[in-house]
């Protein structure tokens, strides 16, 4: 396959940025995105040009990190992650533009690198569990109805990509955030602070700049982990339950 990319290049969060061009022979259909691109980068750097920057850990679909907006759309053509979407879901001779989340709250680090930590501090601020549950056997000695223990496993899914605030108008977090305060809300360990979590987790997220919601949906018809709508209405529940207990009014 012939692919012609155009890539967003950027050295730095002050630079302004613009995109480039680049013409790639002989692409194998059964490289993964990122393979794509590892062969790119070692053609620039037999030239001594400098590679393009992106982030990858696990290539397994199961870290979250590889962010690309590809072709208009959220790790690409297919509702998976960047780096388990392969060649074969273009044609020969098919133009490829390749760009970083846009989102104030992810503010580019360099080319097709952003920052992320709003989403780490989102979960500092409470998604987690902090009260003593007792060891594991403790744990499955509390009885669970399995539709709640899937509905809490499928939230917990969500592997904090980003791909929810990609793709939503507003650059709105609600999916990612709804999804890991349901995660939890749903469990018995989870309920101890349940108020206190959904409260803080919202303001910190209010805090990092990130949009609203308006219901679109485009957030979860790209996520890769396919989160339902359905854990932005509990959220909301969540959060309105503990606002009107709270002494933070």
């Amino acid at each position: 396959m012939k692919i012609t990319l155009k890539v967003w290049r950027q050295k730095n969060a002050a630079d302004k940025g613009g995109f480039q061009t680049y013409q790639l022979d002989n692409v194998s259909p059964d490289m993964s995105f990122l393979e794509m691109f590892d062969v790119l980068n070692e053609e620039l750097l037999s030239k001594g040009e400098d590679p393009i920057h992106f982030d990858h850990d696990c290539r397994e679909g199961i870290c979250g990190m590889c962010s690309m907006y590809i072709n208009g759309k959220p790790h690409g053509p297919k509702q998976t992650t960047t780096c388990q979407l392969h060649m074969r879901s273009f044609h020969d001779g098919q133009t490829i533009t390749v760009e970083p989340w846009r989102a104030k709250a992810f503010p580019v680090v360099k080319d097709l690198v952003v920052d992320r930590t709003s989403f780490d501090r989102i979960i500092q601020a409470g998604g987690y569990v902090s009260v003593n549950t007792g060891g594991v056997p403790d744990a499955n000695e509390i009885p669970i109805p399995k539709k709640v223990a899937d509905e809490a496993f499928d939230s917990a899914t969500c592997i904090g990509c980003g791909a929810c605030v990609a793709a939503c108008k507003n650059a709105s977090a609600m999916l990612f955030v709804s999804a890991k305060i349901s995660q939890l809300a749903m469990l018995p360990q989870g309920k101890v602070e349940r108020k206190t979590r959904a409260e803080q987790m919202i303001a910190q997220m209010d805090e990092e700049g990130f949009g609203a919601c308006t219901n679109t949906g485009a957030c979860s018809a790209e996520c890769p982990k396919e989160i339902k709508l359905e854990n932005i209405a509990r959220m909301n529940r969540e959060f309105y339950t503990a606002k009107a207990k709270s002494e933070n009014v």
